[in-house]
């Protein structure tokens, strides 16, 4: 990317603003609905599977476009903490699936 093409950088960082905030708020309404004390189980599986579906995104992001590119260790853990994110919120939304 150009370093002059100064909207074009602000409009990436707006971006990523905005979509790790949305990580991050989704990340606490998911606290929220499990510390409720009647759960409501399709509530819990509706924001389980919208974060499941945030994440698997930001793995695919990860993988196409990887960010801490100028340090291999930097961007393959950030690879490795993405999945595993990822893999605790479809874990937690498919055993929800299937709890009778």
């Amino acid at each position: 990317m150009d370093k002059a093409a100064t909207e074009l950088v602000l409009a990436v960082r707006a971006i990523n603003v905005f979509f790790s905030l949305s990580l991050v708020l989704v990340g606490i309404a998911n606290l929220l609905i499990l510390y409720k004390a009647p759960q409501d189980r399709f509530s819990l599986l509706v924001i389980l599977s919208v974060s499941t579906i945030l994440w698997a995104t930001r793995v695919v992001m990860q993988i196409i476009y990887p960010q801490g590119s100028q340090n291999v260790a930097l961007q393959y853990g950030m690879l490795f903490g993405f999945i595993l994110v990822f893999i605790c919120f479809a874990l937690s939304s498919y055993l929800l699936w299937n709890k009778k």
